[in-house]
């Protein structure tokens, strides 16, 4: 998943669980190995397509989440962050002269997901990293019997108190539940000499134009802390506001400018939280 994975509070036992959940996880939804389930997935040209159980789940998550955000993490970018550059794994990106790719809108309306069974329209590629990466973190805190801690890039869920620093500056004790980091600052890459980045706008089929550099969001899970993350990120100006609909506290970072919303405020008194 392109992230090192810190685990505090696991036995010897629980820790092996831990490592191969993520194994599993990167088998079935990686997009940069071939076998993956999730290529295969992309290129199965059948109508109909049966998931396995993970994969079913993930995808019901995903469609779940853009349904919450009026589409705005969407799991069918896979053709168009692939038009803007990031056909590999990250540490093997470099610049390319050669222009983006045409754009690809995001196409969730028309995937259908019965059970198992997926289908939908030629030409739509699924791309599940907007939720796998949370939803392993979570799912891998449920195997600690006891208060613990698992964090994978920038996302944390915790059990029983942890002591979280924020991107640039200060931290915020985190009692139980998530908290994440969605934005531009780590995942960005030239291409036709312009930056391109991961985080994608449904609407128009290519990387967003957002105020923000970041934006960190705490919530009751990791997931739910992630989904909101992007969403306010992508949703730029409003993104405060919007989280704030919620009862979610959010830190937006634009340069060195740091704005936090109403909740933030709150419930963690200050945009450094220290």
């Amino acid at each position: 998943m392109g992230a090192e994975v810190v685990v505090q509070g696991a036995t010897g036992e629980e820790l092996e669980a831990i490592r191969r959940l993520f194994m599993d996880w990167e088998r079935v939804f990686s997009r940069f190995r071939p076998d993956s389930e999730l290529n295969r997935v992309n290129r199965d040209p059948s109508p109909v397509v049966v998931l396995s159980r993970p994969f079913a789940f993930a995808l019901r998550v995903a469609l779940e989440a853009a349904e919450a955000t009026d589409g705005l993490v969407d799991p069918t970018l896979g053709a168009a962050i692939e038009a803007a550059g990031y056909d590999r794994d990250f540490s093997l990106l470099a610049e390319d002269v050669r222009p983006p790719g045409p754009a690809v809108p995001g196409r969730r309306d028309s995937v259908r997901l019965s059970g198992r069974l997926l289908s939908r329209p030629p030409g739509v590629a699924l791309d599940l990293n907007g939720v796998v990466k949370a939803l392993a973190v979570d799912s891998a805190l449920e195997l600690i019997a006891g208060d613990g801690l698992v964090a994978a890039g920038g996302d944390l869920a915790a059990r029983g108190g942890a002591d979280v620093g924020l991107p640039v500056a200060g931290a915020l004790h985190l009692i139980a539940g998530g908290v994440a980091t969605s934005g531009t600052t780590k995942r960005r890459w030239r291409r036709g000499g312009e930056l391109q980045h991961h985080l994608i706008d449904p609407a128009s089929g290519r990387p967003a134009r957002s105020r923000w550099d970041e934006v960190t969001v705490t919530a009751d899970s990791c997931l739910a802390a992630d989904v909101a993350a992007k969403a306010a990120f992508l949703i730029s100006d409003d993104g405060p506001g919007w989280l704030d609909d919620r009862g979610l506290p959010g830190r937006f970072r634009a340069g060195g400018d740091l704005v936090v919303n109403d909740a933030w405020n709150r419930v963690l008194g200050g945009p450094l939280a220290a």
